[in-house]
């Protein structure tokens, strides 16, 4: 048998004459893809100043328009304590920002500057963001306008602990190169649309940033244009995760595997008055897996304060209903 070894031009050019695709052929799609998409958004990405009381310098961040009318999304942390903000759009126009809402439990923020003609940005549709697909993040790291990174999508539904130490849910990992500075801005899809806010990396990994995720991005902004602030609700337990035994799990035919456990419960909270007790193993909230602490607080991001619901908690290996009536966190 004879061993033929050919080089990588003699393999592009049989490719090419075969109607093959070659690897200059994807590199080229990709670069295409990665530089229409900035093409087509940059113009919504703004750079953010946050001015302090007795400087007219302070802190800066990134952002992106959300609607044509001047609102903006960025960073909760970006913004805070600041006594003053500006934005300036890629063309070098300025603007006043004024703070519409913030929520540093979920590290986002929404602004609002006056301005015609802006360009903005759709959300994505977080259903359809898959592992591996192309990330495009744009922002002003170190103060360097208009900066373009791109990798991809690492992983989804990862938890990042805010500020405030609440988990925030909805987390995208990504590899996009992400320094102080890109907070705030859009991490895009090559359909130009916001998968996820950038938010934080990890100073001593490489290659490990988070963006808060599309879904819970929109969520936030809507609610903080509507009243300035998340309205969240409240039942008053502190609890850890705790697994729950395969055979208590089959014996309730219970799909989770997993509850919280209620170390204490706070004097007159709306637990105590539903009677939910010391060693109580929650498990659902109208019908809903209580896997984890972080998905109780969820669950109550997304439920009225004031609103009726029934919680199941595990005691003694019984399961027991109880009516719990959700109040607003302070």
């Amino acid at each position: 048998m004879k061993i033929q070894f050919v080089n990588d031009a003699e393999v592009e050019s049989r490719l090419a004459a075969k109607g093959g695709t070659s690897d200059l052929d994807l590199l080229d799609a990709y670069s295409r893809a990665v530089a229409r998409t900035v093409q087509e958004t940059g113009a919504a990405v703004v750079h953010i100043q946050a001015l302090s009381e007795s400087k007219n310098r302070g802190g800066t961040g990134s952002g992106f328009l959300i609607s044509p009318d001047g609102l903006v999304v960025t960073n909760s942390h970006v913004v805070q304590g600041a006594a003053r903000l500006r934005a300036q759009t890629p063309d070098g126009r300025e603007s006043r920002a004024d703070l519409i809402g913030d929520d540093p439990d979920t590290d986002l923020a929404v602004l609002r500057i006056d301005l015609p003609d802006l360009h903005h940005l759709p959300f994505a549709d977080s259903g359809k963001i898959t592992v591996g697909q192309i990330a495009i993040a744009i922002g002003n790291p170190l103060g360097l306008d208009n900066t373009v990174t791109a990798g991809i999508v690492s992983a989804l539904g990862r938890t990042f602990p805010a500020r405030t130490g609440r988990l925030i849910d909805n987390v995208l990992q990504t590899d996009a190169a992400l320094n102080p500075g890109n907070s705030g801005g859009p991490l895009l899809d090559t359909r130009g649309q916001v998968i996820g806010v950038n938010t934080a990396i990890i100073p001593s990994a490489q290659g490990i940033s988070f963006a808060i995720g599309s879904k819970t991005a929109e969520f936030v902004a809507s609610w903080l244009i509507k009243e300035g602030r998340i309205r969240r609700s409240y039942i008053g337990v502190a609890g850890q995760d705790i697994s729950i035994h395969e055979r208590v799990a089959r014996f309730h035919q219970l799909r989770q595997r997993s509850g919280i456990l209620a170390h204490s419960i706070e004097k007159g909270s709306a637990a105590a008055e539903a009677g939910v007790e010391a060693n109580d193993i929650l498990i659902w909230l109208d019908n809903e897996e209580l896997r984890s602490v972080h998905e109780l607080h969820r669950l109550l991001v997304l439920r009225e304060p004031n609103r009726k619901s029934r919680l199941t908690v595990l005691r003694k290996h019984e399961l027991i209903h109880l009516w719990i009536t959700l109040r607003e966190r302070g």
